[in-house]
């Protein structure tokens, strides 16, 4: 059997969402395995010679200056899984539980948690038997981490709360028998390595990235499709202007659409038309997508820091013998990035609705009103429009930045929290409402260009067209529109649709 070894530095945004799509089982390296020892040797030796470490034998919080007797140091740290568990809300995606689980493994594989490697091996054992704690997905402010969410998902390794098991609901405790594995006993800051850490927040945003990079590419085959539906120019995406104002996304965009219109017999038939130039929706795409693609690749770097940092709190050097108290678990870098990545994503379905809009309007887009034959006894395409349109809206409500707000916690000793768990979340949800708003725009242009045959549209367009009309025909009378959107996203969003089209312009950007 094939493993996925990780040491506290490998991880990147395509080989976790890979590992967690395909059930792929993870190990720890074995350079990891020395550095996880070598700092909890540190650690017992500190507790052995009675110096005060926070979190160690210290309370938490506001009850750093409490000193916990050896004795109790073990039920401190199942004290701190219980208090902590205070989450409320609906349980987060199973995909997204075990993004956390694995971010959360490798964070403590890079030796800096004084965790001991029994922990990380039986942590690794839950991962690789598909056991989903249930967490509630409302509670975290982003620093000290994702303490509420990560200590419900750390109870299911002390036995304790719930877990999903084969799509089925078990108490931990009956879970873990079933995978034939006894709970284990919490040591030293254990507790505390387990919570104080950023991933739930890591989480939302690799699978918000993972799904916002292969949405930057497929609409720019939307708008391609709508650009010939409409009878556009692609003057407008020359090489020669977008160099005149180099920004990477803006070059890159442009050239995809390049790609994608070549050799098209429907831009030929009306190159001597009366059209001056196009609407912003249109001409303005490469300036638009493009600033789009920027924003994800600076989210990206972000991200791929993230998950490859240690996030708790002290942490533990062995290299200079010494643990520091700092601040690695806040979240601000995480919210800044996820409230940029959700404007950004937001402002690549608003002009997608205005392309909806145009393709729907017989005025603008000389196609027939709300593309269908007979008017009047059929609406068409209306109202998938008004769809678009509550998507945009709802859109935008999320799209204000929560990493501006901080409510202060713990009696003010934590004063400044980043608000990243509410930030991340909603990029999520707004990636979500976006593919749905580029699933009508690749409808609607379906729509206009069967108008348009026996034309064909340029070879990325042309795949696009048959690629989706394997499994829908254009409409000539009112059907359910809903079950086609449903049907056209599950066309798109089959990562072949993408590679098929490739094969045609080349790789896109």
């Amino acid at each position: 059997m094939n493993y996925f070894e990780i040491d506290g530095k490998n991880l990147n945004i395509k080989n976790s969402i890979g590992i967690i799509e395909n059930n792929i089982k993870i190990k720890i390296s074995g350079k990891a395995v020395k550095k996880v020892i070598e700092s909890r040797n540190l650690i017992e030796k500190w507790i052995n010679g009675n110096e005060v470490v926070y979190g160690v034998n210290t309370g938490f919080g506001e009850f750093k200056d409490v000193i916990i007797s050896p004795g109790d140091i073990e039920k401190l740290q199942v004290n701190l899984l219980h208090s902590h568990s205070a989450g409320v809300g609906k349980y987060l995606p199973d995909k997204i539980v075990r993004l956390m689980m694995f971010f959360r493994i490798n964070s403590l594989a890079k030796g800096y948690s004084g965790v001991r490697i029994e922990l990380i091996e039986f942590f690794i054992k839950i991962f690789n038997n598909n056991l989903i704690p249930l967490i509630p997905s409302q509670g975290s402010v982003g620093s000290s981490g994702d303490l509420a969410p990560l200590a419900q998902m750390a109870l299911t390794l002390i036995g304790e709360g719930y877990c999903k098991l084969n799509g089925k609901i078990y108490k931990s405790s009956d879970a873990l028998i079933k995978c034939g594995l006894t709970p284990i006993k919490l040591s030293a800051k254990e507790g505390l390595a387990l919570i104080n850490g950023t991933q739930m927040m890591s989480a939302y945003l690799c699978k918000a990235l993972y799904d916002s990079i292969y949405l930057s590419k497929i609409t720019d085959i939307s708008a391609s499709l709508s650009i010939e539906a409409s009878r556009g120019t692609s003057k407008a995406f020359s090489d020669i202007l977008q160099r005149a104002r180099p920004h990477k996304g803006q070059i890159d965009c442009a050239g995809n659409l390049r790609n994608l219109l070549a050799k098209s017999d429907i831009m030929k038939s009306h190159i001597e038309c009366e059209k001056v130039q196009d609407a912003y929706s249109i001409r303005c795409i490469p300036q638009v997508h493009g600033a789009v693609k920027d924003t994800i690749e600076f989210c990206k770097k972000v991200l791929e820091i993230e998950i490859n940092s240690a996030t708790d709190n002290p942490l533990i050097f062995s290299e200079i013998s010494d643990h520091i108290e700092g601040g690695n678990f806040h979240g601000e870098p995480l919210a800044l990035a996820a409230d940029y990545l959700c404007i950004a994503m937001s402002e690549l379905g608003n002009i997608s609705e205005r392309r909806i809009a145009r393709l729907v309007d017989g005025s603008m887009s000389g196609l027939p009103r709300f593309l269908t034959k007979n008017g009047g006894l059929n609406s068409g395409l209306m109202i998938a429009q008004y769809t678009a349109a509550a998507l945009v809206s709802e859109n935008k409500v999320l799209s204000h930045p929560a990493s501006v707000d901080s409510i202060p916690t713990s009696a003010n000793q934590e004063d400044h929290n980043s608000m990243g768990s509410i930030s991340t979340k909603k990029c999520y949800d707004v990636v979500n409402n976006v593919k749905k708003i580029i699933a009508i725009e690749f409808l609607c242009a379906f729509q206009g260009l069967s108008f348009l045959r026996p034309l064909k549209g340029g070879v990325g367009v042309e795949e696009a067209y048959k690629l989706i009309n394997k499994d829908i025909k254009p409409i000539d009378e009112d059907i359910i529109i809903n079950e086609l959107i449903s049907k056209i996203e599950k066309v798109i969003f089959d990562e072949n649709f993408l590679r098929q089209i490739e094969k045609k312009t080349g790789i896109l950007k």
